[in-house]
């Protein structure tokens, strides 16, 4: 880390008023700060690693007030980390920031497969650390072991269903299978076995003290009625009337269709999917005499991101009376499974690197041309989002679970480019148009989210995303490889809207979350329920809200654009 990049981090701690899930800072004022170990567990164990930031402090504005003994402190960082399993390196850097010494401590990340790094003396339980926010936090029993089963592969898939026998499987669907086997596999004599060898061969069954029995795979694919045995491993659907889970229909109903699909896992995800489609909004396209109907969600991608859940979610016993949730609500869709990322696949890495929790049961659902064991399921939900004009799905990685979200609104819409339009006179390609209208309703853009957007390598990212920092369009947050980008408000509020009031701040949340509730302003500006009332209602005289809604349902959104040319 370079001078202007330390200053640069300073100077965005001030302006954010908080730490982030990168960088934690602590005083060192009178000496070197206890339980270092816990930071340095947490930003060990966070994708990209992280800063701890010494000589700083947090509760007086990030003041510089120095570190007592700078070589002291790096000594002693150094022995925690030495004594951290496995073992960390931390890059030291002195500054004289104000005429006090300040030091960054860069903690880099260690690999997935290593994971967690924990603090010997504490132990693996005690000495596992995660961070959240802008804080950290003990890790769960479930988590730890998440992360040490990733180090080995998975066999639960591949154990015997106790209480099942080969009865619960549905003959029919055996023979169709193995059938295709011996013809795309001419030459493979142990298909020539008895059937029950077969069946064990291919793992679909397995010997337990002196039966065959399905395995879990075998069950799922082939089974006449899987949730016999396993109650839980189903799909749920829940569709809400808003954008949040509060939220009710004028009828004071929670949710607009509530259902479950059971059977075995092809049947499972052909009905999921299906429902998906009925239930999300079309549009229409003339074609001619004909008319196509659009859904506001690509069927490709949705199927992918359901096949993904029920082929690479965590069958382990830990979770295996979790299920499979499918969330459709007025602005996204989400997808979760129980289970983290496995192996040493990362958010960051989803697109490039792959590996395979559930092996048979992976393997079945390639014969049955129901996944493709490529690793090519998360290209396809870009890539299908990306032709569909949305922008790309989110993934998130919550360690016991796994989240894919699509929202639902078109990047470049008629009022995003009205929208863009007060851009005109920058020197902007098309990219850049894009990542503009990404944070339209996004918080903030990375350099892997730009790349998404625009098929561009990591470099160009960069140098394109800076641009639009110097011409004063975002603003760049912190460095290095934990830069996002985020729209500068002085460029895109409306004329007469000074940045930092209640009103900009208003306005940019809209921005990026659709619209505000009296509950969301009263949280964004620390008010009470009459202020905020108030300050909603003076912003929708001012023009720069409109209201949506009654009493306790009312929502506040953005007027419509202008047409063009008006």
């Amino acid at each position: 880390m370079t001078r202007d990049e330390l200053l640069a981090l300073i100077a965005d701690l001030r302006r954010r008023e908080s730490e982030s899930s990168a960088i934690e800072v602590k005083s060192a004022h009178r000496g070197t700060p206890k339980h270092l170990f816990e930071p340095l567990s947490a930003l060990a164990n966070r994708t990209g690693g992280g800063v701890l930031l010494f000589g700083l402090n947090e509760a007086d504005e990030y003041r510089i007030v120095g570190v007592g003994d700078a070589g002291r402190l790096q000594e002693d960082i150094s022995g925690v980390a030495a004594d951290m399993e496995p073992a960390v390196r931390p890059e030291f850097v002195v500054e004289e920031i104000e005429g006090k010494l300040v030091v960054a401590a860069e903690v880099p990340e260690v690999p997935p497969q290593q994971r967690p790094c924990y603090y010997r003396p504490s132990g693996l339980q005690k000495g596992s650390f995660i961070r959240v926010g802008n804080s950290n936090r003990l890790m769960t029993g479930y988590e730890i072991f998440g992360y040490v089963s990733g180090r080995g592969q998975p066999m639960f898939d591949e154990e015997a269903v106790s209480g099942a026998t080969l009865e619960d499987l549905d003959a029919g669907k055996l023979e169709g299978y193995l059938s295709a086997l011996r013809q795309s596999h001419p030459n493979a004599s142990y298909l020539e076995q008895p059937p029950v060898q077969v069946l064990q061969q291919v793992r679909i069954a397995r010997e337990h003290q002196g039966v065959v029995r399905p395995t879990l795979a075998g069950l799922l694919v082939f089974g006449r009625n899987p949730q016999r045995f396993e109650p839980q491993l189903v799909i749920t659907y829940v569709q809400y009337y808003g954008t949040t889970e509060d939220e009710k229909t004028p009828r004071g109903e929670r949710f607009l269709d509530n259902r479950k699909f059971e059977g075995a896992l092809p049947e499972l995800v052909e009905a999921a999917v299906r429902h998906v489609m009925v239930s999300v909004r079309k549009g229409s396209l003339i074609e001619g005499i004909y008319r196509r109907d659009i859904p506001e969600y690509p069927e490709e991608a949705v199927r992918e991101a359901v096949v993904n859940a029920v082929a690479h979610r965590d069958y382990s016993y830990d979770v295996r009376g979790s299920y499979i949730q499918i969330r459709l609500f007025a602005d996204r869709l989400e997808v979760q499974s129980p289970g983290g990322l496995h192996g040493n696949v990362t958010e960051e890495t989803l697109e490039t690197e792959h590996s395979t929790r559930n092996r048979i049961l992976m393997r079945l659902l390639e014969d049955l041309r129901i996944a493709e064991n490529r690793g090519s399921g998360i290209s396809a939900m870009i890539g299908a989002c990306r032709d569909a004009n949305l922008e790309p799905p989110r993934f998130h990685d919550k360690r016991s679970s796994f989240w894919v979200t699509f929202r639902n609104h078109s990047l470049m819409s008629r009022d995003a480019i009205v929208w863009l339009n007060q851009f005109a006179m920058q020197p902007l390609n098309d990219r850049q148009r894009v990542a503009l209208a990404y944070l339209r309703s996004n918080r903030a853009i990375t350099n892997p989210v730009y790349r998404q957007l625009n098929r561009v390598d990591p470099l160009t990212a960069t140098k394109e995303l800076q641009e639009l920092a110097k011409m004063g369009l975002v603003e760049q947050h912190e460095v290095k490889r934990w830069a996002h980008y985020v729209l500068n408000p002085a460029a895109v509020l409306p004329p007469g809207v000074e940045a930092q009031t209640d009103d900009a701040r208003i306005v940019t949340y809209v921005r990026q979350y659709t619209s505000i509730s009296n509950a969301q302003c009263r949280e964004l500006l620390g008010l009470r329920r009459r202020q905020a009332h108030s300050v909603l209602k003076k912003a929708v005289e001012k023009g720069l809200l409109v209201r949506v809604g009654e009493k306790r349902g009312a929502r506040y959104v953005l007027p419509p654009a202008p047409a063009a040319g008006a």
